[in-house]
């Protein structure tokens, strides 16, 4: 049975990206997408553009994390989910993930591409998503991707810029004390690995940084699966090496 694994997808997001995770990594990953609310089968509910509506969302795993060892993935918006939940799982005294693994994600003291981008004009933003594919070719004002996904990508971006805030606000718990691997796409201009490197501040554990092929939504393609699967049966391996003891 692999490690368990509780992600987050990137703005806009259902969690269809890893529906394939537990194959493509070899069985090593026993994934638990945690889908937000206002898409998919939430899509009734209020969407979070801030970090207490969010840790409320996930009250469910602060109350109970996963037991034995797990790791977090988020992408993108995912990565500051991660980390966010990670920070207040470390100031509850709860149980740590082995490993949290961001991707496409810089970290929060890193500037933006488009500052204040939820509250941009359609068609400024628009192009700043279209820079690094998040726009599909051929959008057009008052189409449905205009009209049912964009206002989600704009709270979502609320929700990021909001974690980014509140994550700069030193913690009294102090630094993350957990690993942490950072994963960015070769090809990707709105996280780029030099930004990427820049997560090693934010934990006294040990930081790994790697690169994949592909954009900013590698996240859809095969590599990072297997690199977080190799992560986590490094991790059930030291797991059962210390439960031997």
């Amino acid at each position: 049975m692999g490690v368990q694994l509780v992600c987050f997808a990137h703005a806009g997001a259902g969690v269809t990206a890893f529906r394939r995770w537990r194959e493509l990594s070899g069985g090593a990953l026993e994934p638990r997408p945690w889908l937000l609310p206002g898409r998919d089968g939430r899509r009734r509910e209020p969407r979070v553009t801030g970090r207490a509506a969010l840790l409320d969302d996930l009250r469910a795993l602060l109350d109970d994390p996963p037991t034995g060892p797990y790791v977090l993935y988020g992408h993108s918006l995912g990565g500051m989910i991660a980390y966010t939940l990670t920070r207040a799982l470390h100031e509850a005294g709860a149980p740590l993930p082995g490993l949290l693994a961001v991707g496409a994600c810089p970290p929060p003291h890193a500037p933006l591409g488009l500052p204040r981008a939820a509250d941009a004009p359609d068609g400024e933003l628009v192009r700043f998503l279209d820079s690094f594919g998040a726009a599909p070719p051929g959008a057009v004002p008052g189409d449905l991707w205009h009209r049912k996904v964009l206002p989600v990508l704009r709270d979502d971006l609320r929700l990021a810029a909001d974690l980014r805030a509140a994550a700069l606000t030193p913690s009294a718990a102090g630094p993350l004390p957990v690993p942490v691997l950072a994963v960015a796409g070769a090809e990707d201009a709105l996280a780029t690995p030099d930004d990427l490197a820049g997560w090693s501040g934010w934990t006294t554990g040990r930081f790994v940084r790697r690169t994949v092929p592909g954009g900013h939504f590698f996240v859809r393609d095969r590599e990072l699966p297997r690199l977080i699967g190799r992560a986590g049966r490094v991790l059930l391996r030291g797991d059962r090496q210390t439960a031997g003891r």
